[in-house]
Order: structure tokens, then sequence, then C-alpha cells
């Protein structure tokens, strides 16, 4: 999904909300409700702004300085071992999914594994530093809560990757553009020179070596990429932000308009409770440095099982995802990645779950 049909997407939900929110300040009659409503609201978002903004920061410098063929060659030959380490990298290269899928449509072009690339794709927005801040704030400064989250964000992310690479060969799985590099610029064939290296074809008005696209980029201003990289972030920024907002506005209706005694039942059945918040977290479209908040805001009235699927499956899969994917993988890759990833958080959180009653 390009930025016009994400920012258009955002500023459809924005509009939406802000008629919504406008409506109930108007005619909500309970002025102490509403006042508890916005204090709760703003508390949400205000905590989760600064993880977005700082993930959106870190995303953008990835984009504009990362070097993605030594990226590539940190990985080793075997595609076992490439996706145990490419589903932590994100520690490395921490960035959300609002911008992982791009990277990821670069970095397969430039040859990285598909089966690594999934891993990197769904393990990246998870196994990193900034959720795993942002997640530990989130439940009051609770590292458990934090580190659960990172090693079965891991656990899914390598296992999916894993049997993505069983299931489909490499041109089964991605679309055309993200299976090769594509690099042409313009000024006809490349002879291949010396040390394999492609040299600018003789006659070319410019005489330049347009084989190498790294040193392009390092021929850049350090000025320049980064303003390029704020660039990348202000826009990852803004169009996320709404979806965050809109998370903070429901979270906060739940829990100054409904009685906890409403969802006493779904807080008593881990199998009711994470499909619905399964849904919820695909519909709202969070960022993941700022789901924690939205999570850890239904304490009380959804098991903690229910609260870990929701901050596991928002970042592999929601309805923006579902539109980037398009530009990276086959329709069945896509369709089978979907179930794998849905199967596995559903598993997880019922394990979670039944290992939280028997103790």
């Amino acid at each position: 999904m390009d930025k016009t049909t994400r920012g258009g997407y955002g500023s459809w939900l924005w509009l939406a909300f802000s008629v919504c929110a406008g409506l109930y300040i108007v005619f909500n009659p309970n002025r102490q409700l509403a006042g508890s409503f916005a204090i709760v609201f703003s508390s949400i978002a205000l905590e989760a702004m600064p993880f977005m903004l700082l993930g959106s920061i870190a995303g953008g410098l990835i984009e504009s300085f990362l070097d993605r063929k030594r990226m590539i060659a940190l990985l080793p030959g075997k595609e076992a071992l490439a996706v145990w380490i490419a589903a932590g990298m994100g520690m490395i290269f921490p960035v959300c999914e609002c911008a992982i899928v791009p990277i990821i449509r670069r970095l397969t072009g430039k040859g990285l594994p598909a089966a690594a690339a999934i891993a990197y794709l769904l393990g990246g927005p998870i196994v990193n530093p900034v959720v795993f801040a942002s997640t530990c704030l989130a439940y009051r400064m609770s590292w458990r809560v934090a580190l659960m989250r990172l090693l079965w964000g891991y656990v899914i992310a390598t296992g999916v990757a894993m049997l993505m690479g069983r299931l489909f060969g490499r041109d089964e799985m991605l679309v055309s553009g993200a299976s090769d590099d594509g690099r042409r610029c313009g000024h006809g064939r490349h002879r291949p020179g010396r040390g394999g290296h492609d040299h600018a074809p003789e006659g070319c008005a410019c005489g330049r070596d347009h084989g190498h696209g790294e040193e392009a980029e390092r021929e850049q201003a350090v000025a320049g990429k980064l303003a390029a990289a704020f660039g990348h972030a202000l826009d990852d920024f803004m169009v996320s932000a709404p979806f965050l907002v809109a998370g903070a506005f429901i979270a906060a209706l739940a829990q100054t308009h409904f009685d906890r005694a409403d969802f006493a039942a779904m807080a008593a059945n881990t199998i009711a409770a994470s499909p619905v918040m399964m849904i919820l977290a695909i519909l709202l479209n969070l960022c993941s440095e700022a789901d924690a908040f939205i999570a850890a805001s239904f304490s009380g009235f959804v098991p903690f099982a229910a609260q870990m699927a929701f901050m596991l499956i928002g970042p592999m899969f929601d309805l923006k995802l579902l539109l980037m994917y398009r530009g990276v993988f086959r329709k069945k890759a896509i369709c089978a990645l979907i179930m794998l990833i849905t199967v596995s958080v559903l598993a997880v959180s019922l394990l979670i779950g039944f290992l939280g009653s028997v103790r």
C-alpha cells in the first residue's frame, strides 16, 4: 500500500473519529463522565505517543542509512539459522510494522531469503528495544510481561517463517517486483567488469558507475540523509497517529462507560476473550510501539492471555498490513501467512491462559 492510500485511509479514520468525539462531547449530558473519559483518553494517548514517535524516527534512520547488502551479508547461508537470526534483528534494527514492509520489499530485492524476510517482518515490530520499553512501562514496569511478549513474538516469527519456507518456494511466495532488485539506470545494458561489477557502458554521457546503489548513497551528504530520515519518520508518524487515537478512544470508552461486571463472563473465559481481542487488534491497526498501552488499559476487563494475544497479532497482521502485504507476497502466500499467524497467536494465548490457571 503506497503512501497515498495509507494517508487517505488514515485521513478518513481521523475524520470519523473527530466527528464521533465531537458528537460525544456536545451531546453527553453527564459532564462528570465526559471529564473522566477525557482524562483516561488523554493519559493513554500521551503515554503512547513518544514511543510511537521514537519508533518512527528509528524506522526513518534505518530507511536512509542502512546498507541493505551489508545487512544481508550478516546472515548465514543456512536458511534455518538465517531465520533464527532475522527474527531477532529488530533488537539491532528496530522498526514498527508501519515501516518494515517497504524495508522487507527492498531486502528481498537484494537477495534476502524469503523465509528470513518473513522472520524479520513478523519479529522486527515486536522483538525490538523500543517495544520492550513501551510494554514494560505500559504494564507498570513489569519486565516479566515485556519479556514474555518479546519471547513469544520471536517464537511465532521463527515458527511461521519456517513453515512458509517449507510450503512455498521463493517465486511462489514473492511477487515479481519483490523477487529481484530491478536495478536500472536508463543508460542501456551494463557490461560485467573485473571482479564481477557492472560498469557504465562506453559512450554514457555521465561516465559514472550506475550499478552500485550503495556508492550513490555514500555520495549523498549526511545532512540530506538526515532530512530524508526525518521525512520518512514524519510520514510514518502521521499515518499511524490516527490509529493510535482511535484505539485510545475505544479503550477510554470501555473504561469509563461499561460496567466491569459486564465483562465478567468474558474475563472468565480465555477461549472467548482471545479471539475478541485479536479481532480488535486487527481492526485498530495500532503501531507496535503504542499498542501495549491500549492492551494494558483492558486489565481487569479481559484476562492477561487475551491482552497478550492483542499485543502479538497486531504487529503481525492487521488491516493496513493486509493491504501492504499485497505489494510483497502473492495471494496464496498471504492467505497462508494470515492463517499461520492467527492459529499461532491463538495457540499461544490459550497456552498462557492454561499455564495461568494451573498456577
